[in-house]
């Protein structure tokens, strides 16, 4: 089987040593890791495989000089603004998990389980979805495809590791009593309703993320969505309620069955049995949980359902990863 040079830039912070974690238990077929960082970090080792890494400057010379087939960035949307097009020029598919690309209509937004077919018409990057997205359309997606959704109400509860070293700080910190520095407010024992900034619609720029979002992955711009996301004291796991309203009839039984035999699931649901999911049960793993299925009475055809993943893993560099699998199947066919 042939083999591939993969770079993996930023690989010194929170989700690029997830990367790292993650394709050291994939066991994909790579020739050549290259792990590239700031100047600050350059040159130091990174244990990776059973083998010292030392850490590459980022810098024009240094990508030009590297032969790398896929890059995994994870090094913020500025950095993959100015270096993701020339990994792509030296002939890497750059696969981004900033929120650089993503909007952009060129650029394919990619969850493997719902759209790994847009693979197919990237122009060298491929951006990776907000973790919250991308846990709520592996569940959506399928229900999408055999009812027909017509309205998404999401309300999120995102762990402070969505907001990088800094956020996970402040909650450790913040159990101590020190002043948040990351957060606008304390975050241990309170809720703050506020991830990223507020725009001019009263919105946050995360909540239309999840919006523009999940309509570019179902590639449905009719649907009808809004959002509330809000950062919680909770270290690892994203957990949403997400109300759905269906254009065609649904049963419990129905929507049960297609979310236990859709890819990628873990359908968690017996309550009266305390079976339901949660962070800590996420943490760690690749699947998305999903529980608290009930129907919407308040609609013709509603539900309502809680769904959990890791947001470290599944929502950044497990999907990273898995879309550079789909890659990695295609060269070698």
């Amino acid at each position: 089987m042939k083999k591939y040079n993969v770079a993996v830039v930023g690989a010194t912070g929170m989700v690029g040593r997830k990367m790292l974690q993650v394709l050291s238990e994939r066991n994909l077929p790579v020739e050549n890791y290259y792990l590239f960082a700031s100047a600050r970090s350059a040159g130091k080792q990174i244990e990776f495989l059973g083998k010292q890494y030392t850490i590459i400057e980022l810098n024009e010379q240094n990508v030009r000089d590297t032969k790398v087939d896929i890059a995994l960035f994870s090094a913020g949307a500025s950095t993959s603004k100015a270096f993701a097009p020339l990994f792509a020029e030296c002939g890497a598919t750059v696969i981004d998990n900033s929120s650089q690309w993503r909007t952009d209509p060129t650029v394919p937004l990619v969850v493997p389980e719902v759209n790994a077919n847009d693979i197919e018409w990237n122009n060298g990057i491929i951006a990776n979805p907000n973790c919250s997205t991308i846990q709520a359309v592996v569940a959506l997606a399928p229900l999408h495809k055999k009812y027909g959704i017509k309205r998404i109400v999401y309300s999120t509860y995102q762990a402070v590791s969505g907001a990088g070293v800094a956020g996970y700080t402040d909650l450790e910190e913040g159990i101590k009593g020190v002043a948040p520095k990351k957060f606008p407010k304390p975050i241990f024992g309170n809720c703050l309703p506020h991830i990223d900034v507020f725009l001019d619609n009263g919105y946050t720029k995360e909540e239309q993320k999840m919006i523009f979002e999940t309509k570019k992955i179902l590639g449905d711009e009719s649907l009808k969505i809004t959002a509330t996301t809000v950062r919680v004291p909770v270290f690892h796991g994203h957990s949403e309620s997400i109300n759905v309203e269906f254009n065609s009839p649904v049963t419990l039984e129905g929507v049960k069955q297609t979310l236990a035999d859709a890819e990628g699931i873990v359908l968690m649901d017996d309550p009266a049995n305390g079976v339901y999911p949660t962070a800590l049960e996420a943490e760690n793993h690749d699947e998305v949980f999903v529980g608290r299925v009930r129907l919407d009475d308040s609609v013709d055809s509603g539900i309502n359902m809680w769904v959990v993943a890791d947001n470290i893993r599944k929502g950044a560099a497990t999907n990273a990863v898995q879309i550079a699998e789909r890659i990695i199947a295609k060269l070698s066919k």
